[in-house]
């Protein structure tokens, strides 16, 4: 049934349950706007979704928190703390890294250590090491700290701050960067692989994105106990206690407009909702051409997508196993045996790659409770094409690359792991695109390509339907837990003044925002 009228003064609707549609609706509702949010599945998360299985609990989506002081900003805005909803707890080693002749490195932010590992692999590379995460801290002192939570909404505002971006060399690709400093190649792979983890191929994603390196070193890498989907529920908890709906199982089919202007939201039983603004967390393919179908804005918009880039999809097998491996930590990488090759198939390949790189994520390792006693849960992820650039049939294939993988971790990681499994369970790009209506199935949304970055990127408000703005991966400043929160922060500003509402909180919100790091 429709919902009650509100007599708050502004009225907003966000869709998508998300960490961006989540971070941005906290914001709203803290700020005074009544908001409402529309998901489409039965738990809030979006690609943070979760299963559980036969006392198994697998986190669908991403696993890795960096800069966590993003979320506690979006507590901090409400007068609350994140402590009292989840308890955050550091990861070390961030990653172990393996090479099939059984080279391993362990990527963390103990520097002393990392060097101890790079001086054993090639002695030469401890100082071009240094003159990197140098880079990469002013990378992200201007990447991140300063222009992730500022809006592009002109190509002036791009303009800006082109010069020093140019200084810092953006226009080369994070692989040619690294390699610069380093010269080892298993080393350049070790320091080159972030962009992977939002959606960029390291061999064409701008350089600015090695501020990932600097990022984690900086904050470090995190785990809320209980898996990400607790971060999840603490979130969706305070929408809640601040007054906020969401609405669950009930997805918006259709952005109204009229005049250029939005008027609300249809969803799916019929119901037309009035609102004064709607931000979209869902896909930004999808938003246009489908929920604005009926707009001139949204097919036109629609067109110009279809020409863009868009990131590789995922193939994931979520297992829980009897037992565990103690050498596997939290979260691991098995290089396979080419790196830019493969990268180039699974970018632009016509049909699936005959080897892979995985991740494997083994939260149990950190968290008992997350798998049965004496038992571990895990999932493996393999990048793999999107469904425009392999049309693959994974009903079909999905079973025989899944078995694929666990022969592949039998044989070199996990040895009796095919005896050991309990239960399991698969999501492919097929799954990206129908359950969470991605387009071609995209895991990242748009690649983070220089051309598809900051005022290339969607804008965080569209810029002919008044009223309308978006939030997520497929806006500025792009995917990854930082990135969507950063959107959300972005996008709220916006907003905010857009409605000429003052920002709650405001001493405490200058105090927390970040000061650049000393390089």
């Amino acid at each position: 049934m429709p919902m009650k009228e509100s007599s708050s003064k502004h009225k907003a609707a966000v869709i998508g349950a998300g960490f961006g549609g989540l971070a941005l609706a906290i914001r709203l509702q803290s700020a005074g706007f009544q908001t409402v949010i529309f998901e489409s599945r039965d738990k809030p998360g979006g690609r943070a979704y979760v299963y559980e299985e036969q006392g198994f609990v697998f986190d669908a989506g991403p696993t890795v928190v960096t800069d966590p002081d993003c979320l506690d900003e979006l507590f901090a805005v409400s007068n609350r703390k994140m402590a009292d909803y989840v308890e955050m707890i550091p990861v070390e080693p961030f990653y172990r890294l393996y090479w099939e002749d059984g080279f391993t490195f362990d990527y963390s932010n103990d520097l002393e250590k990392t060097k101890a590992q790079i001086r054993q692999k090639n002695p030469p590379d401890v100082e071009g090491y240094e003159r990197m995460l140098a880079y990469s801290r002013k990378v992200m002192n201007e990447g991140y700290i300063k222009l992730g939570t500022k809006a592009f909404l002109s190509f002036a505002s791009m303009l800006r701050v082109a010069p020093q971006l140019l200084r810092l060399k953006s226009y080369r690709s994070v692989y040619s960067m690294v390699s610069s400093f380093i010269k080892d190649d298993q080393l350049r792979q070790a320091f080159s692989f972030n962009s992977l983890l939002i959606g960029g191929n390291p061999f064409k994603s701008s350089s600015i994105y090695t501020l990932i390196h600097a990022l984690e070193t900086q904050w470090g890498v995190s785990y809320p106990k209980g898996g990400i989907n607790k971060l999840v529920k603490a979130m969706a908890d305070l929408f809640e206690e601040l007054g906020g709906q969401i609405r669950l199982s009930n997805p918006a089919v259709e952005i109204t407009t009229a005049n250029n202007r939005v008027t609300g939201v249809c969803d799916a039983a019929g119901h037309k909702h009035e609102f004064d603004l709607v931000a979209s967390n869902a896909d930004v393919f999808f938003t246009y051409d489908r929920l604005l179908s009926t707009s001139a804005r949204g097919r036109q918009m629609a067109r110009r997508l279809k020409r863009k880039d868009y990131s590789p999809s995922l193939f994931v097998v979520y297992f829980g196993t009897e037992g565990d491996w103690p050498e596997l930590k939290h979260h691991s990488i098995m290089f396979g045996p080419r790196y830019e090759a493969l990268l180039k198939d699974i970018f632009k390949g016509r049909e699936l790659p005959k080897d892979f790189s995985l991740y494997v994520n083994a939260p149990s390792t950190s968290d008992t409770s997350m798998a049965p006693t004496g038992c571990s849960a895990f999932y493996v992820l393999s990048p793999v094409p999107h469904l425009g650039n392999a049309a693959i049939d994974w009903s079909k294939t999905g079973p025989l690359y899944r078995d694929r993988i666990i022969d592949y971790l039998d044989q070199r990681y996990m040895p009796g792991l095919k005896n050991r499994i309990v239960t399991s369970r698969l999501f492919t790009p097929a799954d990206f695109k129908s359950e969470l209506n991605a387009h071609l199935g995209s895991a990242f949304s748009l690649t983070p390509n220089l051309t598809q970055s900051a005022w290339f990127r969607i804008h965080n408000r569209d810029k002919k339907i008044k009223g309308l703005y978006f939030v997520g991966a497929g806006t500025h400043p792009g995917a990854g837990i930082p990135g969507v929160v950063g959107s959300a922060k972005a996008t709220a500003r916006l907003i905010l003044e857009d409605y000429r509402v003052e920002w709650p909180n405001t001493d405490r919100l200058r105090l927390l925002e970040k000061q650049p790091v000393a390089v």
